[in-house]
Protein backbone atom coordinates (compact mmCIF):
# COMPACT_ATOMS: atom_id res chain seq x y z
CA UNK A 1 0.00 0.00 0.00
CA UNK A 2 1.19 3.53 -1.17
CA UNK A 3 1.49 5.82 1.77
CA UNK A 4 -1.45 7.28 3.56
CA UNK A 5 -2.16 10.95 1.54
CA UNK A 6 -4.31 12.49 4.67
CA UNK A 7 -4.13 12.62 8.90
CA UNK A 8 -7.91 10.62 8.63
CA UNK A 9 -6.88 8.18 5.71
CA UNK A 10 -3.92 7.40 8.00
CA UNK A 11 -5.61 7.33 11.25
CA UNK A 12 -8.35 5.19 9.37
CA UNK A 13 -5.58 2.53 8.03
CA UNK A 14 -4.63 2.09 11.21
CA UNK A 15 -8.25 1.01 12.31
CA UNK A 16 -8.46 -1.33 9.80
CA UNK A 17 -5.51 -2.99 10.80
CA UNK A 18 -6.56 -3.88 14.08
CA UNK A 19 -8.44 -7.23 13.65
CA UNK A 20 -11.51 -5.98 15.55
CA UNK A 21 -14.05 -9.11 14.99
CA UNK A 22 -16.92 -8.53 17.37
CA UNK A 23 -16.53 -8.59 20.57
CA UNK A 24 -12.67 -7.69 20.49
CA UNK A 25 -11.50 -4.18 20.05
CA UNK A 26 -8.09 -5.26 19.29
CA UNK A 27 -6.55 -1.80 20.94
CA UNK A 28 -8.77 0.88 18.49
CA UNK A 29 -10.16 2.46 21.73
CA UNK A 30 -6.50 2.85 23.04
CA UNK A 31 -5.62 4.27 20.25
CA UNK A 32 -8.10 6.97 19.91
CA UNK A 33 -8.24 7.42 23.15
CA UNK A 34 -4.84 8.58 23.39
CA UNK A 35 -5.41 10.75 21.00
CA UNK A 36 -8.37 12.09 22.70
CA UNK A 37 -6.03 12.39 26.16
CA UNK A 38 -4.00 14.37 24.37
CA UNK A 39 -6.98 17.02 22.84
CA UNK A 40 -7.75 17.49 26.20
CA UNK A 41 -10.44 15.02 26.90
CA UNK A 42 -11.25 12.86 30.18
CA UNK A 43 -10.83 9.44 28.83
CA UNK A 44 -12.91 6.14 30.62
CA UNK A 45 -12.56 2.91 29.94
CA UNK A 46 -16.04 1.04 30.66
CA UNK A 47 -15.85 -2.91 30.00
CA UNK A 48 -18.92 -5.17 30.94
CA UNK A 49 -18.09 -8.66 30.00
CA UNK A 50 -15.96 -9.08 27.49
CA UNK A 51 -16.93 -6.08 25.81
CA UNK A 52 -14.97 -2.78 25.53
CA UNK A 53 -16.43 0.21 25.75
CA UNK A 54 -14.79 3.97 25.76
CA UNK A 55 -16.12 7.19 27.06
CA UNK A 56 -14.11 10.54 26.44
CA UNK A 57 -15.33 13.60 27.32
CA UNK A 58 -14.09 17.62 26.98
CA UNK A 59 -15.84 20.07 29.10
CA UNK A 60 -18.49 19.43 31.97
CA UNK A 61 -21.47 22.17 31.35
CA UNK A 62 -24.55 21.07 28.91
CA UNK A 63 -25.37 21.04 26.06
CA UNK A 64 -23.29 17.88 25.69
CA UNK A 65 -22.42 16.76 22.36
CA UNK A 66 -21.76 13.24 21.61
CA UNK A 67 -20.39 11.60 18.29
CA UNK A 68 -21.08 7.91 18.86
CA UNK A 69 -19.82 4.67 17.14
CA UNK A 70 -18.33 1.19 17.62
CA UNK A 71 -14.74 -0.32 16.86
CA UNK A 72 -16.03 -3.92 16.32
CA UNK A 73 -16.59 -5.74 12.60
CA UNK A 74 -18.26 -8.69 11.26
CA UNK A 75 -16.47 -11.72 10.23
CA UNK A 76 -14.61 -10.95 7.06
CA UNK A 77 -16.00 -14.32 5.43
CA UNK A 78 -13.65 -16.45 3.11
CA UNK A 79 -10.33 -14.79 2.97
CA UNK A 80 -9.27 -16.42 -0.24
CA UNK A 81 -12.85 -13.95 -2.11
CA UNK A 82 -11.30 -10.98 -1.32
CA UNK A 83 -9.15 -9.16 -3.83
CA UNK A 84 -6.90 -8.12 -0.83
CA UNK A 85 -6.67 -9.11 2.94
CA UNK A 86 -9.60 -7.76 4.69
CA UNK A 87 -7.35 -6.55 7.82
CA UNK A 88 -4.31 -4.74 5.39
CA UNK A 89 -5.58 -1.61 4.49
CA UNK A 90 -5.45 -1.66 1.00
CA UNK A 91 -5.46 1.47 -2.20
CA UNK A 92 -6.78 0.89 -5.46
CA UNK A 93 -7.91 3.79 -7.43
CA UNK A 94 -10.21 6.17 -5.37
CA UNK A 95 -10.78 3.76 -2.93
CA UNK A 96 -9.62 2.57 0.64
CA UNK A 97 -10.48 -1.34 1.08
CA UNK A 98 -10.55 -3.37 3.85
CA UNK A 99 -13.12 -5.00 6.62
CA UNK A 100 -14.37 -1.82 8.69
CA UNK A 101 -13.46 0.80 5.69
CA UNK A 102 -17.37 2.29 5.60
CA UNK A 103 -18.60 0.25 8.84
CA UNK A 104 -17.48 2.01 10.81
CA UNK A 105 -13.76 2.90 11.19
CA UNK A 106 -13.85 5.54 8.64
CA UNK A 107 -16.61 7.09 10.27
CA UNK A 108 -14.55 7.12 13.59
CA UNK A 109 -11.38 8.41 11.94
CA UNK A 110 -13.34 11.31 11.24
CA UNK A 111 -14.69 11.87 14.28
CA UNK A 112 -11.88 12.00 15.79
CA UNK A 113 -9.86 14.55 13.45
CA UNK A 114 -13.13 16.51 13.78
CA UNK A 115 -13.14 16.96 17.37
CA UNK A 116 -8.86 17.56 17.29
CA UNK A 117 -9.70 19.97 14.96
CA UNK A 118 -12.40 22.01 16.58
CA UNK A 119 -10.51 21.84 19.99
CA UNK A 120 -7.46 23.15 18.30
CA UNK A 121 -9.43 25.91 16.71
CA UNK A 122 -11.83 26.64 19.69
CA UNK A 123 -10.06 25.32 22.87
CA UNK A 124 -12.64 27.52 25.36
CA UNK A 125 -15.89 26.21 23.12
CA UNK A 126 -19.48 26.21 25.42
CA UNK A 127 -20.68 23.18 26.39
CA UNK A 128 -19.54 19.54 26.46
CA UNK A 129 -18.05 17.52 23.39
CA UNK A 130 -18.11 13.32 23.89
CA UNK A 131 -17.32 10.21 22.21
CA UNK A 132 -18.72 6.99 23.11
CA UNK A 133 -17.48 3.96 21.56
CA UNK A 134 -17.92 0.09 22.38
CA UNK A 135 -16.80 -2.98 20.73
CA UNK A 136 -20.55 -4.79 20.64
CA UNK A 137 -22.36 -3.28 18.46
CA UNK A 138 -21.95 -5.71 15.36
CA UNK A 139 -22.59 -8.31 17.95
CA UNK A 140 -25.81 -9.06 20.62
CA UNK A 141 -25.74 -5.07 21.65
CA UNK A 142 -26.21 -6.44 24.86
CA UNK A 143 -23.00 -4.86 27.06
CA UNK A 144 -22.15 -2.31 24.80
CA UNK A 145 -23.52 1.47 24.11
CA UNK A 146 -26.80 -0.19 26.08
CA UNK A 147 -24.90 -0.58 29.25
CA UNK A 148 -22.77 2.55 28.79
CA UNK A 149 -25.65 5.21 29.02
CA UNK A 150 -27.31 3.59 31.74
CA UNK A 151 -23.99 4.09 33.62
CA UNK A 152 -23.83 7.63 32.15
CA UNK A 153 -27.07 8.51 32.89
CA UNK A 154 -26.82 7.15 36.81
CA UNK A 155 -24.36 10.12 37.73
CA UNK A 156 -26.58 12.52 35.23
CA UNK A 157 -24.43 12.45 31.86
CA UNK A 158 -27.46 12.98 29.11
CA UNK A 159 -26.47 14.21 26.00
CA UNK A 160 -28.15 16.39 24.04
CA UNK A 161 -27.25 15.84 20.19
CA UNK A 162 -25.69 12.98 19.16
CA UNK A 163 -24.68 11.77 16.05
CA UNK A 164 -24.20 8.11 14.74
CA UNK A 165 -21.55 7.01 12.64
CA UNK A 166 -23.22 4.40 10.65
CA UNK A 167 -23.16 4.22 6.75
CA UNK A 168 -25.76 6.60 6.09
CA UNK A 169 -25.15 7.65 2.40
CA UNK A 170 -26.73 5.81 -0.31
CA UNK A 171 -25.11 7.51 -3.82
CA UNK A 172 -22.91 10.20 -2.40
CA UNK A 173 -21.96 11.02 1.14
CA UNK A 174 -23.91 13.29 3.11
CA UNK A 175 -26.83 12.31 0.39
CA UNK A 176 -29.07 10.57 3.53
CA UNK A 177 -29.31 11.26 7.21
CA UNK A 178 -30.96 8.86 9.33
CA UNK A 179 -33.33 10.49 11.59
CA UNK A 180 -35.06 7.29 13.14
CA UNK A 181 -35.01 3.37 13.28
CA UNK A 182 -37.58 0.87 13.23
CA UNK A 183 -37.92 -1.24 16.12
CA UNK A 184 -36.90 -4.58 15.95
CA UNK A 185 -39.05 -8.11 17.43
CA UNK A 186 -37.92 -11.61 16.49
CA UNK A 187 -39.42 -14.33 17.17
CA UNK A 188 -38.64 -17.80 17.82
CA UNK A 189 -41.30 -20.42 17.73
CA UNK A 190 -41.44 -24.21 17.78
CA UNK A 191 -44.34 -25.82 16.21
CA UNK A 192 -45.05 -30.14 18.08
CA UNK A 193 -46.45 -32.32 15.72
CA UNK A 194 -45.93 -36.66 16.36
CA UNK A 195 -43.44 -38.16 14.18
CA UNK A 196 -44.39 -41.37 12.02
CA UNK A 197 -43.89 -42.50 8.75
CA UNK A 198 -45.16 -41.06 5.72
CA UNK A 199 -47.16 -44.34 4.52
CA UNK A 200 -49.62 -43.91 8.05
CA UNK A 201 -50.46 -39.99 8.23
CA UNK A 202 -53.29 -41.09 10.07
CA UNK A 203 -50.81 -42.17 12.38
CA UNK A 204 -48.42 -38.74 13.10
CA UNK A 205 -49.18 -34.91 13.24
CA UNK A 206 -47.03 -33.07 10.43
CA UNK A 207 -46.11 -30.04 12.02
CA UNK A 208 -44.82 -28.70 8.42
CA UNK A 209 -48.79 -28.81 7.35
CA UNK A 210 -49.87 -27.49 10.46
CA UNK A 211 -47.66 -24.49 10.41
CA UNK A 212 -47.97 -23.48 6.76
CA UNK A 213 -51.32 -21.77 6.89
CA UNK A 214 -50.54 -20.10 10.15
CA UNK A 215 -46.95 -18.66 8.72
CA UNK A 216 -48.85 -17.75 5.49
CA UNK A 217 -51.45 -16.14 7.11
CA UNK A 218 -48.92 -14.06 9.27
CA UNK A 219 -46.78 -13.25 6.46
CA UNK A 220 -50.08 -11.63 4.22
CA UNK A 221 -51.11 -9.52 7.38
CA UNK A 222 -51.16 -6.22 7.01
CA UNK A 223 -49.93 -5.08 10.55
CA UNK A 224 -50.19 -1.69 10.18
CA UNK A 225 -49.76 1.60 7.20
CA UNK A 226 -46.79 2.93 8.90
CA UNK A 227 -47.25 6.80 9.11
CA UNK A 228 -45.24 10.02 7.77
CA UNK A 229 -42.02 8.70 9.55
CA UNK A 230 -42.07 5.35 8.90
CA UNK A 231 -43.51 2.91 6.06
CA UNK A 232 -45.54 0.16 7.08
CA UNK A 233 -44.56 -2.66 9.51
CA UNK A 234 -43.00 -5.62 7.60
CA UNK A 235 -42.69 -9.60 8.99
CA UNK A 236 -40.13 -11.98 7.17
CA UNK A 237 -39.60 -15.44 8.35
CA UNK A 238 -35.73 -15.62 8.31
CA UNK A 239 -35.21 -19.53 9.23
CA UNK A 240 -37.51 -22.38 8.52
CA UNK A 241 -36.39 -26.13 9.84
CA UNK A 242 -38.21 -29.62 10.01
CA UNK A 243 -37.71 -33.03 8.94
CA UNK A 244 -35.21 -35.89 9.99
CA UNK A 245 -33.08 -35.79 6.50
CA UNK A 246 -35.18 -39.28 5.83
CA UNK A 247 -37.52 -39.20 2.72
CA UNK A 248 -40.01 -41.69 4.27
CA UNK A 249 -40.20 -39.82 8.19
CA UNK A 250 -42.83 -37.22 9.11
CA UNK A 251 -41.64 -35.03 11.67
CA UNK A 252 -42.14 -33.88 15.23
CA UNK A 253 -41.37 -30.81 15.00
CA UNK A 254 -40.63 -27.40 13.03
CA UNK A 255 -38.72 -24.31 13.65
CA UNK A 256 -39.54 -20.96 12.50
CA UNK A 257 -37.59 -18.13 13.25
CA UNK A 258 -39.29 -14.43 12.25
CA UNK A 259 -38.68 -11.23 12.87
CA UNK A 260 -40.83 -7.76 12.59
CA UNK A 261 -39.41 -4.55 11.42
CA UNK A 262 -41.92 -2.60 13.24
CA UNK A 263 -42.59 1.58 12.92
CA UNK A 264 -44.28 3.92 16.09
CA UNK A 265 -47.61 2.85 14.24
CA UNK A 266 -47.77 0.24 16.40
CA UNK A 267 -46.48 -1.24 19.46
CA UNK A 268 -44.06 -4.54 20.18
CA UNK A 269 -47.38 -5.93 22.68
CA UNK A 270 -50.09 -5.40 20.11
CA UNK A 271 -47.63 -7.65 17.67
CA UNK A 272 -47.50 -10.09 20.03
CA UNK A 273 -51.10 -10.24 20.80
CA UNK A 274 -51.91 -10.58 17.29
CA UNK A 275 -49.21 -13.36 16.00
CA UNK A 276 -50.11 -15.58 18.93
CA UNK A 277 -54.19 -15.06 18.19
CA UNK A 278 -53.37 -16.19 15.17
CA UNK A 279 -51.33 -19.16 16.04
CA UNK A 280 -53.69 -19.99 18.45
CA UNK A 281 -56.79 -20.00 15.85
CA UNK A 282 -54.89 -22.66 13.91
CA UNK A 283 -54.96 -24.44 16.72
CA UNK A 284 -50.93 -25.18 16.81
CA UNK A 285 -49.74 -26.78 19.94
CA UNK A 286 -45.87 -24.58 19.86
CA UNK A 287 -44.02 -22.50 22.37
CA UNK A 288 -42.84 -18.70 21.02
CA UNK A 289 -39.92 -16.46 22.38
CA UNK A 290 -39.98 -13.31 21.91
CA UNK A 291 -37.02 -10.98 21.77
CA UNK A 292 -37.27 -7.35 21.33
CA UNK A 293 -33.96 -5.98 20.13
CA UNK A 294 -34.97 -2.57 20.04
CA UNK A 295 -38.11 0.07 20.07
CA UNK A 296 -38.63 2.60 17.05
CA UNK A 297 -37.74 5.83 17.44
CA UNK A 298 -37.35 8.90 15.27
CA UNK A 299 -35.68 12.68 15.82
CA UNK A 300 -38.38 15.67 15.24
CA UNK A 301 -36.85 18.24 13.25
CA UNK A 302 -34.45 20.58 15.47
CA UNK A 303 -31.05 21.90 16.66
CA UNK A 304 -29.27 18.39 15.48
CA UNK A 305 -31.26 17.69 12.42
CA UNK A 306 -30.74 21.74 10.69
CA UNK A 307 -26.98 21.59 12.11
CA UNK A 308 -26.38 18.48 10.24
CA UNK A 309 -28.07 19.55 6.59
CA UNK A 310 -26.81 22.88 6.93
CA UNK A 311 -23.02 21.22 7.75
CA UNK A 312 -23.68 18.92 4.36
CA UNK A 313 -24.80 21.59 2.23
CA UNK A 314 -21.57 23.84 3.92
CA UNK A 315 -19.40 21.15 2.75
CA UNK A 316 -20.74 19.47 -0.34
CA UNK A 317 -23.24 21.63 -1.70
CA UNK A 318 -26.01 18.58 -1.69
CA UNK A 319 -29.53 18.35 -0.35
CA UNK A 320 -30.00 15.54 1.91
CA UNK A 321 -32.52 12.84 2.10
CA UNK A 322 -33.67 12.53 6.19
CA UNK A 323 -34.57 8.49 6.03
CA UNK A 324 -35.56 6.01 8.89
CA UNK A 325 -35.08 3.26 6.48
CA UNK A 326 -32.08 0.03 7.36
CA UNK A 327 -31.83 -1.95 10.15
CA UNK A 328 -31.10 -1.24 13.90
CA UNK A 329 -28.00 1.20 15.03
CA UNK A 330 -27.07 1.79 18.97
CA UNK A 331 -28.92 5.08 18.52
CA UNK A 332 -32.00 3.04 19.62
CA UNK A 333 -30.04 3.02 23.33
CA UNK A 334 -29.63 6.79 23.14
CA UNK A 335 -32.69 8.25 21.73
CA UNK A 336 -34.54 7.14 25.07
CA UNK A 337 -32.59 9.64 27.37
CA UNK A 338 -34.22 12.39 25.52
CA UNK A 339 -30.92 13.03 23.05
CA UNK A 340 -31.72 14.00 19.36
CA UNK A 341 -30.01 11.54 17.40
CA UNK A 342 -28.63 11.43 13.75
CA UNK A 343 -27.08 8.81 12.00
CA UNK A 344 -24.51 10.18 9.38
CA UNK A 345 -21.41 8.17 7.91
CA UNK A 346 -20.27 6.91 4.37
CA UNK A 347 -21.77 5.55 1.18
CA UNK A 348 -23.49 1.76 2.64
CA UNK A 349 -23.07 0.22 -0.70
CA UNK A 350 -20.36 -2.63 0.26
CA UNK A 351 -20.52 -2.84 4.13
CA UNK A 352 -20.20 -6.43 5.34
CA UNK A 353 -19.87 -7.36 2.01
CA UNK A 354 -16.61 -8.88 0.83
CA UNK A 355 -13.90 -6.03 -0.85
CA UNK A 356 -15.92 -3.36 1.68
CA UNK A 357 -14.46 0.32 0.93
CA UNK A 358 -14.92 3.84 1.30
CA UNK A 359 -14.24 6.45 -0.98
CA UNK A 360 -10.62 8.05 -0.13
CA UNK A 361 -11.60 11.63 -0.46
CA UNK A 362 -15.16 11.35 1.73
CA UNK A 363 -12.86 10.59 4.67
CA UNK A 364 -11.80 14.10 4.71
CA UNK A 365 -14.93 15.58 3.80
CA UNK A 366 -16.73 13.47 6.04
CA UNK A 367 -13.82 15.40 8.80
CA UNK A 368 -15.11 18.28 7.73
CA UNK A 369 -19.23 17.83 7.63
CA UNK A 370 -18.20 16.62 11.36
CA UNK A 371 -16.43 19.76 12.33
CA UNK A 372 -18.96 22.23 10.37
CA UNK A 373 -21.68 20.22 12.75
CA UNK A 374 -19.99 21.03 16.03
CA UNK A 375 -19.83 24.45 15.71
CA UNK A 376 -23.03 24.96 13.89
CA UNK A 377 -24.49 23.33 17.53
CA UNK A 378 -21.73 24.52 19.73
CA UNK A 379 -21.12 27.83 18.54
CA UNK A 380 -24.11 29.44 16.96
CA UNK A 381 -23.32 33.14 17.04
CA UNK A 382 -20.12 32.36 14.92
CA UNK A 383 -22.25 30.59 12.12
CA UNK A 384 -24.76 32.84 11.65
CA UNK A 385 -27.82 30.58 12.85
Amino acid sequence: MTAPTSASLALACDLIARRSVTPRDAGCQSLLGRRLAAAGFRVESLPFGEVSNLWARRGREPPLFVFAGHTDVVPPGPLEAWTSPPFEPTLRGEFLYGRGAADMKGSLAAMVLACERFVADHPRHPGSLALLLTSDEEGPAVDGTARVVEALRERGEIATWCVVGEPSSRDRLGDVIKIGRRGSLGGQLRVRGHQGHVAYPHLADNPIHRATPALAELAATTWDNGNEDFPPTSFQISNLQSGTGAENVIPGELEAWFNFRFSTAVGEQALRERTEAILARHALDYELTWTCRGEPFVTSRGALIEAVIGAIHDCTGLDTRCSTEGGTSDGRFIAPTGAEVVELGPVNATIHKIDECVRIADLDHLVHIYERTLERLLLPDRTGR
